[in-house]
């Protein structure tokens, strides 16, 4: 009898331990469970974190000269809108102009400085003046420019000193005549500094050396 017993007590007491080890293992796969890495998913837009979408500084400077407001007669009355005149350059002899309508502000800036980047021209500078003088005609409006000696800044009016200074030329007098429009001026200066030419342009069309000229 007595080994019965004992026989008893062991069969339970190795029950027992083996109760522990399945409840210990159990514990084990849920806890590889819960510190198993999670699958990466699509990570979540924050905006704090987002970095900022910004445009990219274009190398052009632009500066607006002038907003008009404007009408359209139609069959209904008028219709009014604004015209803006924009002048864009890189400061370092390209430069263009631009006219654009929009029924806002800033609709027609945009657009006029999109068609003054598509016109663009070069200018040929000579340290940080002009080459030579010249006469600038656009309708009935005239833009003398003269060539002048370092330090002497820009001399210009409103409307011609936009195109100078985004140009890049630093050192110019300029007297403009007839019209005060200043889209004919800003024009008439545009078509001055495209008939600009170095010494050495001249040379070459000439088949000559530029000591020569």
């Amino acid at each position: 009898m007595e080994e019965e017993v004992v026989q008893q007590n062991e069969a339970v007491v190795e029950n027992n331990e083996n109760v522990k080890e399945e409840k210990k293992t159990e514990k084990r796969e849920k806890s590889n469970i819960k510190t198993a890495p999670a699958k990466p998913q699509g990570k979540k837009f924050d905006k704090k974190k987002a970095p900022e979408t910004r445009r990219e500084d274009s190398e052009f400077d632009k500066k607006l000269v002038e907003v008009r407001r404007v009408a359209k007669v139609v069959k209904g009355g008028r219709t009014m809108r604004f015209s803006a005149l924009v002048v864009c350059g890189n400061r370092n002899g390209l430069v263009g102009i631009g006219v654009g309508k929009a029924n806002e502000v800033p609709e027609a800036v945009e657009k006029a400085s999109a068609a003054a980047k598509k016109n663009l021209i070069s200018v040929p500078i000579v340290g940080t003046t002009i080459p030579h003088d010249v006469i600038g005609k656009f309708g009935s409006s005239s833009v003398h420019m003269f060539s002048a000696p370092q330090g002497t800044g820009v001399i210009a009016g409103g409307s011609a000193r936009a195109v100078i200074e985004l140009a890049g030329i630093k050192d110019i007098v300029t007297k403009s005549h007839g019209s005060n429009n200043k889209i004919n001026g800003v024009r008439a200066t545009v078509e001055g500094l495209k008939m600009l030419r170095t010494r050495e342009e001249i040379a070459s069309l000439r088949g000559k050396s530029v000591e020569e000229i």
